[in-house]
């Protein structure tokens, strides 16, 4: 059934109730002029948030690799990415009476990315412009709330910030301009900051750190820019890094033989957009790469390893001990954005150790992790339309591509799905329970792009495309899409249509049987029946949803937590629908709150 949202005035009335809690700690414009000065220390805690600060709980290595059920310490939860929560107080039975519980405004507007963190009542979120907020996670009492000014100059191509990262008494996150920064969790203090890489040569970061093995881990992002992507290890007590590992491979190294002989790899990008999944039992972390630069395949003639690819990082060392690359020779903008979910799964009467990928060139893979940290190919198969494979290689999952569809210098090229993708950095969730994986898709939008000479300028785009507008594949009458596909069986299940949207949605799924999911135009935080995809309930935001949800319990209530505020590709995404719809498809406004719901 359907729930419908609060009256205007309601929500007015609940919005304002949320700015009176933000009291003095007002945000400064977005985007404001830094001071010369470093960042100002915190506000003191409020007196009324001392008994939620007093009963936090330091976040061990032990906790990380089996969190509590009532808490949600990492983004996805779990290291094997399943974004899945064994809570079950919210049901399929009881899930229309979920009701708004608070709402805060951050004091942004761009794209809100990032999941809310909850560690014994205390709730971390980020948002753009570098900053985090602690919030009593059962009122929304603000706590403590901390910002990084952003230096004049700086060079920041995406705002979102997708999380932090809890490990001891610290909470870690990355500014834009490509610093890692450690604060302490109780009071918003900063304890230390390192620069990662040089944001004057346009790297920038817009993911949460990985904790594992008692390092902090990141990768940076810019590939549009000709930087070369790495993912680098840091000491969480003092900022020093331990190692650092590029995915362009130097001369002489591991796959360098897949890059022209020139000085190609020093711009040939293959950027690190979103966190990694781990693996505790072979300590290794495996990480998603980005575009190469330029975009069109032909200016760097080879498979151009690692770009478009997962590649499996040995956490004690920083060693790649093996990757998959889906796209060889990437030349659609076709990202492989985010890591693969760590499952197990059947095949043929066995159980594979495997990773799951649903890739941004439309395909589905399964993957097998050996024990050597080499990655095997087992299956793949299209999840939405696609036009540039004809098919994959049974044994290594190589794909064969259709000629007419790969753009190149001077060649203009239609492909399906766009630039965008079936999938783009939204993640997936997995419930062991129904053993589905659900996944955000976009159907049915297709691309044209045609590549043009560019010269590498450090701190400069360094695509070197000209894209067309976005077109609508003859016939199709939807783009957005929630998928569930069977890991034993390799099948698809049930599938959601959003007749007049784009999905950008992350995913969550539970033990009570649901799917939650934003990333709509209609601005509403969705639940599914996870067996069945039955839309249970929906309400409606102050934005559109491109944050994760994620779900907790404060003194035995659970709750669910989202935030809300739509920019950037959602929104080029949207624009491109509502031509294909005139009339049809209202872009939603831009937002910047946090939205928690419980039972009542």
């Amino acid at each position: 059934m359907r729930t419908r949202s609060l009256v205007l005035l309601a929500l007015a009335v609940v919005l304002a109730a949320g700015l009176s809690a933000l009291g003095a700690q007002q945000a400064p414009q977005p985007g404001a002029p830094a001071p010369a000065a470093g960042p100002p220390p915190p506000p003191p805690p409020r007196p009324d948030a001392a008994a939620v600060l007093e009963r936090y709980q330091p976040v061990t290595a032990a906790r990380l690799r089996s969190p509590e059920p009532d808490n949600w310490l990492m983004i996805r939860r779990t290291y094997d990415g399943w974004g899945y929560s064994p809570l079950n107080q919210i049901t399929t039975d009881n899930v229309s009476r979920l009701q708004l519980q608070w709402t805060v405004r951050t004091g942004e507007v761009l794209a809100h990315q990032s999941a809310p963190i909850v560690n014994n009542g205390v709730m971390f979120v980020s948002t753009p412009y570098n900053q985090v907020i602690a919030l009593n996670a059962s009122n929304g009492i603000v706590l403590w709330r901390y910002r990084k000014p952003r230096p004049a100059g700086s060079i920041v191509r995406h705002q979102p910030n997708r999380g932090v990262a809890l490990y001891q008494d610290k909470v870690f996150f990355t500014a834009g301009e490509a610093v890692l920064i450690a604060l302490d969790a109780r009071t918003g203090r900063e304890l230390w900051q390192r620069e990662a890489a040089d944001n004057k040569a346009a790297y920038y970061t817009t993911l949460a750190p990985l904790i594992a093995d008692g390092k902090v881990m990141i990768g940076t992002s810019g590939g549009e820019t000709g930087v070369r992507g790495f993912v680098a290890a840091f000491d969480p007590d003092t900022g020093r890094e331990l190692w650092r590992t590029f995915t362009i491979p130097a001369p002489g190294e591991p796959g360098s033989e897949t890059w022209p002989k020139g000085e190609e790899w020093r711009t040939g990008g293959a950027p690190v957009w979103v966190t990694g999944n781990y693996d505790q039992a072979t300590n290794t972390s495996y990480w998603g790469t980005g575009n190469g630069g330029p975009w069109t395949g032909d200016t760097r003639p080879g498979d151009n390893l690692y770009v478009g690819s997962t590649i499996a990082i040995d956490v004690a060392t920083g060693r790649i001990k093996g990757h998959f690359q889906y796209t060889p020779n990437e030349s659609w903008d076709w990202d492989e954005v985010s890591p693969p979910i760590v499952v197990d799964y059947q095949r043929n009467g066995r159980t594979v150790p495997g990773l799951i990928d649903v890739a941004r060139n439309g395909y589905l893979y399964f993957l097998e992790r050996t024990p050597s940290g080499a990655l095997k190919f087992v299956d793949g198969k299209p999840y939405v339309n696609q036009n540039v494979f004809t098919r994959l290689d049974p044994v290594t999952g190589r794909p064969d591509i259709d000629p007419a569809r790969k753009p190149g210098l001077g060649k203009t090229a239609e492909f399906c799905p766009n630039a965008h993708g079936g999938k783009n950095w939204p993640p997936i969730a997995f419930n062991p329970q129904t053993r589905m994986i659900y996944i955000p898709a976009n159907n049915n939008i297709c691309g044209r792009m045609t590549g043009v000479p560019v010269t590498y300028t450090a701190g400069q785009g360094f695509t070197g495309i000209r894209q067309d507008p976005a077109f609508l594949n003859p016939g199709a009458d939807h783009i957005g899409e929630v998928q569930a596909w069977n890991v034993d069986t390799g099948e698809r299940v049930w599938t959601h249509r959003y007749r007049r949207s784009p999905n950008w949605g992350p995913m969550l799924t539970t033990a009570g049987g649901l799917v939650f999911s934003g990333g709509t135009v209609d601005r509403n935080i969705h639940a599914f029946d996870a067996a069945t995809g039955t839309l249970l309930w929906e309400f409606t935001t102050n934005s559109g949803i491109i944050a994760p949800p994620t779900t907790f319990t404060v003194d035995g209530k659970q709750y669910l937590a989202i935030q809300s505020g739509w920019d950037g590709d959602a929104r080029g995404m949207a624009n491109n629908v509502a031509r294909f719809f005139p009339g049809e498809v209202p872009n939603p406004p831009q937002g910047g709150a946090i939205w928690v719901f419980a039972l009542e």
